[in-house]
């Protein structure tokens, strides 16, 4: 194993909690030796992680679904690698693996947390390793279990995403119309909007940045909504709350525009709507569905290959890239799936 005492892991830690936008002097840039594992362990080369939206809400301090990155921990993060030692029967080396890397190069995970670290071999049949931090991985799951559990669309309504052009909103809406819905995506700025409708095939899109999103909407949903799925929170959220139809559905996956705020998150003020339209508005965890991930796979792999799903990746490269490419979640700079790959 003398090749593995060469490598050594770069990695970027928590140096403090942001007020704020995180901002580079938030980070700590180390390194450590690369060991072998352990009995019943594996190595795991990082190849590309998903950034994502709720990685801000992992740095702040308090209770949630799921417990903050501590202060001094590598910051986590999902990903793809490729395993270059191996002392478990399940995994070889070259095997292409999901799992929780964490912003580093590499990854050491003990047998006792495989299952934790949510380690487990991907077919490259089904899919690109970027596909698979895309469609079919957790943002893919997101919104294939957000829109189905708890949107439950029926053929002929009007489903309404924002963030259309990121992860999860571009496989909402392709998959709202594959169940025979009419879909009508929010985004920001006009090469976002053509594309959703134009490449993804969307009915509609909305250019929040355009100026009157409140008659925008109106003229693109006359008979109101019935599924909103929610990826923005703050003021786009009332607003569509204004036209929901009858017994309407809320699905609130994420609110990126709150979550950098340094004053507290902005609550729905239409809420009354509710009421009014006997609608629901429910909360989703994508990890309340990991036992039903396989089911998910299988259905969003059968439409990439058949040319009825996109799936598109912003791809940045570098590790040292990592506290400016996290931040172009929170401008609306990436287009697609935001992926950071290593060199």
């Amino acid at each position: 194993m003398s090749t593995l005492a060469a490598l050594t892991n770069h990695q970027i830690r928590l140096k403090a909690r942001p007020n704020g936008l995180p901002t580079r002097d938030g980070w700590d840039f180390t390194t450590e030796p690369v060991n072998e594992p352990a009995e019943g362990g594996v190595l795991v080369k990082t190849l590309a992680i998903s950034l994502d939206p709720a990685m801000r809400g992992w740095m702040n301090e308090g209770k949630s679904y799921i417990p903050p990155v501590a202060i001094g921990e590598v910051m986590r993060a999902g990903g793809i690698g490729e395993v270059i030692a191996s002392k478990n029967d399940a995994f070889k080396v070259g095997d292409v693996v999901s799992c929780t890397p964490g912003v580093q190069e590499y990854i050491l995970i003990p047998a006792d947390q495989i299952k934790r670290n949510g380690l487990f071999k991907i077919d490259t049949r089904l899919g690109t390793p970027t596909q698979w931090l895309n469609v079919l991985g957790m943002p893919g799951m997101t919104a294939y279990f957000g829109l189905l559990d708890v949107g439950m669309p029926q053929p002929g309504e009007t489903v309404v995403v924002s963030g259309a052009a990121g992860a999860v909103g571009q496989t909402v809406g392709q998959l709202a119309k594959i169940k025979g819905c009419r879909v009508v995506g929010i985004a920001g700025g006009p090469k976002k909007c053509e594309w959703v409708v134009k490449e993804l095939g969307f009915d509609a899109c909305i250019d929040y940045k355009a100026g009157d999103l409140k008659s925008a909407l109106r003229d693109a949903c006359p008979k109101g909504v019935d599924v909103y799925f929610d990826n923005v929170g703050g003021d786009i959220l009332d607003t569509v709350m204004t036209r929901l139809a009858r017994k309407a559905r809320i699905v609130i996956c994420g609110a990126i525009s709150q979550y950098n705020n340094t004053t507290p998150v902005k609550g729905p003020a239409n809420y009354l709507s509710l009421l009014v339209n006997r609608a629901r508005m429910e909360g989703m965890v994508v990890f309340d569905y990991t036992d039903r991930f396989p089911i998910a796979v299988a259905e969003l792999a059968g439409y990439l290959k058949d040319g009825r799903m996109k799936s598109k990746e912003d791809v940045v490269v570098g590790l040292n890239t990592f506290p400016e490419t996290l931040l172009k979640l929170f401008n609306g700079e990436n287009f697609g799936k935001l992926v950071l790959q290593f060199a």
